[in-house]
């Protein structure tokens, strides 16, 4: 028999509030608060949802802004204050709220499993309005939380416990945490600490002079971009890792002038975007021994990486070290996605002579300019006598002579080509689709059996 619903039948309601709580759980709490205006029982079902999610702009923006937002977490956590919280989430940057960290230690006492702060960073005097800096630190049972799967702290201060045991942190994300002035508490401290993490970002202070990760059980490391970068000045600060089960790490724009890679055995899938040099518009000096030795190490302690997604920066710095250096052989890398820049298309073979077992290649290349340094592909990489099977070329614009000397130069050269995907950015305007493919076809004596992809 087919069950009937009637119009405007409330299914939700008859859910049972342990469900309709972990529903509710993933609601903004201002939303699941909306909900106790739709009946009786939904009036008290928000102070149940075992969790908070709030935002200070959610609040008046008034004088007592401050005592608002403590009042409401108070009466939160008072309400059933002998159950467990899993997650609590607070954005209070906005504003600068006294022996705030006391409530995040209650929440913490309460066996939480996601952590999510971001602090303020500055404090408005009465007197004067001026804003001064200033920095909350977390609770110290932060770092003995023994639930705690999930941490994600934005602009707040870690000060040294003395130590740190946190047995089920998973997922660690740190932007511009400030460490306290005694220089015992850093990254490779915390780090050390968390015996199962699987997964840290971080954007790091300035004020380390030297950052190091250290784990056995980290598996996706990044360092994104950081978009108040003071780029016009040149900084001297190292990072190190050390994590032989790391199998993702992503390095985006240059935070450290120097880099070292230690152990990166199990490593599968690296995206660089970084020059090795911190400054706006620099690259190294290629005479700068130090510097080329440091690219070398580097370069060869991701060798074992099969996957890499480069980005134009990088491969300009590439292009400048192998005038002086030899570019190590990456034979475990089987796929590569790379910003190419017009002007450094004559660098292209040397580049995937390193890569003697690729079999995948994303090539993305950039609108041709009026007036372009003529280039030659002559040199044959080894990948593509056996093993390269599928090439994409992305970034085409129309059909024009770089177009058309990089797509022969893969036709032409490649004995084991399965398919060549030509990505246009718009519809070309001088070639129709049926003339690049017969001019294609002319080419493929070499690869019969390549199949040829079009997109506009």
């Amino acid at each position: 028999m087919e069950s009937t619903v009637m119009p405007g039948f409330d299914r939700i309601s008859e859910l049972p509030e342990s469900l309709i709580s972990q529903i509710l759980l993933h609601l903004p709490t201002k939303d699941s608060v909306k909900t106790s205006v739709l009946s009786t029982r939904w009036k008290n079902l928000w102070l149940n949802v075992p969790g908070l999610d709030l935002n200070c702009r959610d609040f008046p923006f008034q004088n007592n802004n401050e005592k608002l937002l403590i009042d409401f977490i108070d009466r939160f956590l008072q309400f059933n204050n002998e159950s467990r919280l899993q997650k609590f989430k607070v954005d209070y940057s906005r504003d600068k709220i006294i022996k705030f960290s006391d409530r995040i230690g209650d929440a913490i006492s309460r066996g939480i499993r996601v952590l999510d702060v971001e602090s303020n960073t500055y404090y408005r005097d009465a007197d004067d309005c001026i804003d001064y800096p200033c920095i909350e630190f977390m609770p110290l049972n932060l770092y003995s939380c023994k639930t705690l799967v999930s941490l994600k702290l934005s602009y707040s201060g870690l000060e040294d416990p003395g130590f740190v045991y946190l047995p089920c942190l998973k997922f660690m994300h740190l932007r511009e945490v400030r460490w306290d002035s005694s220089g015992t508490m850093n990254l490779e401290k915390l780090v050390s600490g968390c015996p199962v993490l699987e997964e840290l970002i971080y954007l790091h202070d300035d004020k380390l002079v030297v950052t190091r990760v250290r784990s056995r059980s980290l598996k996706r490391f990044s360092i994104p971009f950081r978009h108040k970068l003071s780029l016009f000045r040149r900084v001297t600060q190292t990072f190190e890792i050390d994590a032989p089960g790391l199998e993702y790490m992503s390095l985006k724009a240059d935070h450290f002038d120097r880099i070292v890679v230690k152990n990166l055995t199990s490593l599968f899938m690296i995206d660089l975007d970084i020059k090795f040099i911190v400054g706006f518009g620099w690259m190294f000096d290629p005479e700068d021994l130090p510097k080329r030795n440091e690219i070398r190490d580097f370069l060869t302690g991701i060798s074992s990486v099969r996957h890499m997604v480069i980005s134009h920066n990088t491969v300009k710095a590439l292009d400048l070290y192998s005038k002086v250096g030899l570019i190590p052989k990456f034979n475990n890398l089987s796929r590569v996605e790379a910003a190419f820049p017009s002007s450094l298309l004559q660098f292209l073979p040397a580049f995937l002579e390193s890569f003697p077992n690729l079999k995948h290649l994303i090539l993305e290349t950039e609108c041709p300019v009026e007036v372009m340094e003529k280039f030659e592909l002559v040199n044959v990489p080894r990948c593509f006598v056996s093993t390269l099977e599928h090439v994409e070329i992305k970034g085409l614009f129309d059909w024009g002579e770089q177009d058309m000397k990089i797509a022969s130069y893969f036709l032409e050269n490649s004995a084991v080509l399965k398919k060549l995907i030509l990505s246009f950015m718009g519809c070309p305007q001088h070639y129709s689709e049926s003339d690049i493919y017969e001019e294609l076809n002319k080419l493929t004596k070499r690869s019969p059996r390549c199949q040829i992809i079009i997109r506009c």
